[in-house]
């Protein structure tokens, strides 16, 4: 008898629960696609130096069929040395640090100098090992010498002059272990030369004009990009030990053709 009851329920429940679903959904895309269009619109005068990707999440994903935002997270994460501890640059809101890297981390300190992103990722993307805290790496990176296995600078790189990045560069080693991974995203300039949002203080040219970033400092580069109607990306990898997909890596096993 409550077997069949059960049924009775599951047949009556289901198709409300659908419903359910279907209104929230929409509901949720119609109020993150106005959060958008307000701080995205210059409704304030200029838009914000960070992303709520809760936007991409609710909204453009579905709305663009755009999958671009996710690869950050997943393409960084390859380079996570598993329970090992990372400190993540201009974490910004804090999505990927709570959704992607958090998760292959013991521990991640996650550091920003603008308020109201630390504000969104303590808010919205906190975890028990994630620590946000306040800083502009500018000034010196927080953490000690040789302290993380990982450091994570994902869309952040071009937020800094070319003469900025070389010094933040010696910085990143100084806090890296030995065999310590840095890994990243950053995009390429609009062949019109104009720059994506005006935050933006060096957009490079090239995979090339990248890795002459990363080169001097690293023994083992990697530079890669993936290519949008809307955006040109680039992420690397770098590391004085092993590196995503080199032949030492231990995720992989590569197979010679007979």
């Amino acid at each position: 008898m409550i077997k069949e009851l059960k049924k009775i329920l599951y047949k009556i429940l289901k198709p409300l629960i659908i419903l359910e679903c279907a209104i929230s959904k929409k509901l949720v895309s119609v109020a993150y696609r106005h959060l958008m269009q307000l701080e995205w619109g210059n409704y304030s005068g200029t838009n914000p130096e960070f992303f709520d990707h809760e936007m991409d999440l609710y909204y453009q994903w579905r709305e663009t069929r755009n999958a671009l935002w996710v690869e950050r997270g997943a393409f960084g994460s390859l380079a996570l040395i598993g329970s090992g501890r990372a400190l993540e640059l201009a974490c910004g809101d804090g999505f990927n640090t709570c959704n992607f890297y958090s998760l292959r981390c013991s521990s991640i300190l996650a550091c920003d100098f603008d308020a109201d992103a630390l504000s969104i990722a303590r808010g919205k993307n906190a975890a028990k090992n994630i620590e946000f805290i306040y800083c502009d790496i500018r000034e010196g990176l927080p953490g000690g010498h040789s302290e993380f296995d990982n450091i994570i600078w994902d869309a952040a790189i071009e937020h800094f002059t070319e003469d900025e990045i070389p010094k933040i560069m010696y910085d990143i080693k100084d806090r890296l272990k030995a065999d310590g991974v840095l890994s990243g995203y950053t995009l390429v300039e609009k062949e019109t030369g104009q720059k994506h949002i005006h935050q933006h203080e060096y957009e490079f040219k090239s995979k090339e004009d990248l890795l002459r970033f990363l080169k001097p400092h690293f023994n083992h580069v990697s530079v890669f990009e993936t290519i949008y109607p809307s955006r040109h990306n680039l992420y690397f990898w770098a590391s004085d030990g092993i590196i995503p997909f080199s032949n030492q890596w231990p995720s992989i096993t590569r197979v010679s053709a007979n």
